[in-house]
């Protein structure tokens, strides 16, 4: 099969960016579009990085190239075959099959998602970030080490939506010489920026420390890289990915998040969206956030959980390992506030979203069987047609 190049001509403005920008001659256009002539291309992605819009980013496997004549007929991309439905790069998409693999069927974008932009820059061609800041954001006495990191772009567009991830390249080989592999990390930031209109975007990462059968410490590679490093500093950067779990943009969507540690990541980036869209029309639809960790000092952005409005973010904070006190996990709140989300199941705009340990799934699903059960709601088969609607999304590890 061959990986063709395709401009996307539903966004394309023509402001001839790529031609100009390709060397070797594989772009021109007509009065109607811009087109990439297979033939020719190469796939240096010299003018992915230049287009204003992300027009130019898009990658179809197929088994004969689109002709010219093709292209140049098109008003929108031809539909997706559905081994393109994510990014093209094996990396990413062996990780992402495996994070999605329990949802129960190929998950859908929220019809209200915004287009996502998609392998922007691989192993290859990656993009330079530099480290604006890294902070921990457990408190200092807490066993997790979970730090807040913001990578800063500069020149470099980089555009991603809330839900989507990128790859991280440690340096260095493993232990048979070759590079490390690469590690996926959810964006924790809105689709604007860490600080609204910057060309940067935050990460949350837990430092990766666990004992081996011998007694000795074997660290994650990728994530204590990350942890440690200092403010400029660069790092090696690919992707975007993802194209699926995606923040839906309708504002009478009602919005489930399910996550235990780091799998807050993309609900911090859901949870910014809607705040600063609180600013102005407010969204009709809310946020509801079950959120589970051992302990308050172990709970990523507790602080900062604090100061969301009631009117955008509903918490449940759920703790498994306080002095005194029964564990509770996520689900058993589930079932506590079982009326409430009997109701949310029962709106057509109601989206779930479950993210956190690959455990989480299996007592969320049995938690919402129970809900059903007790509310007259079929839940396994609500949950199909929330898959197939794009209404519900897992991703868990």
């Amino acid at each position: 099969m061959l990986k063709q190049h395709l401009i996307d001509p539903e966004i394309c403005i023509r402001c001839n960016t790529c031609e100009a920008t390709c060397g070797i001659g594989a772009i021109t256009h007509d009065a109607n579009n811009y087109v990439v002539d297979a033939a020719i291309c190469n796939g240096c992605m010299d003018c992915v990085a230049p287009c204003p819009t992300g027009a130019i980013d898009n990658w179809f496997m197929v088994d004969a190239p689109f002709s010219l004549d093709d292209q140049f007929s098109w008003s929108d991309l031809p539909p997706r075959p559905p081994e393109n439905a994510d990014a093209l790069d094996d990396e990413a998409t062996a990780l992402l099959a495996e994070a999605h693999a329990r949802a129960g069927g190929r998950a859908v974008a929220p019809a209200s998602a915004a287009k996502p932009r998609i392998n922007l820059f691989n192993r290859d061609a990656p993009a330079i970030a530099t480290v604006a800041g890294n902070f921990r954001i457990t408190t200092a006495d807490a066993e997790s080490d979970v730090r807040h990191i913001i990578l800063d772009f500069g020149a470099v567009a980089f555009p991603v939506l809330e839900g989507q991830s990128i790859g991280i390249l440690p340096p260095g080989t493993d232990a048979a010489g070759h590079p490390h592999a690469m590690r996926l990390y959810s964006v924790a930031s809105a689709r604007d920026g860490e600080r609204p209109n910057t060309n940067n975007l935050a990460l949350t990462v837990k430092r990766v420390r666990e004992t081996g059968p011998d007694g000795s410490v074997i660290a994650g590679v990728a994530s204590n890289y990350l942890c440690d490093l200092p403010r400029g500093a660069t790092v090696r950067v690919t992707g975007p990915f993802g194209a699926t779990f995606l923040m839906p943009d309708d504002p009478d969507a009602d919005i489930v998040m399910i996550c235990t540690g780091t799998g807050a990541a993309p609900f911090r980036g859901f949870t910014e969206r809607r705040r600063r869209l609180a600013s102005g029309a407010a969204p009709r639809g809310r946020l509801h956030l079950f959120f589970g960790a051992r302990t308050p000092q172990e709970l990523p952005y507790f602080g900062p959980l604090q100061k969301v409005p009631a009117t955008v973010l509903t918490q449940e904070l759920v703790y498994s390992r306080l002095p005194g006190r029964t564990r509770e996990y996520v689900q058993d709140r589930m079932r506590q506030r079982a009326a409430d989300l009997a109701g949310l199941l029962r709106r057509p705009t109601t989206h779930i979203f479950i993210c956190g340990l690959r455990g989480l799934e299996d007592g969320v699903e049995q938690a919402m069987t129970d809900i059903g059960r007790q509310y007259a709601i079929d839940w396994q088969s609500l949950r199909q047609s929330m898959l197939a609607e794009g209404r519900y999304h897992a991703e868990t590890y």
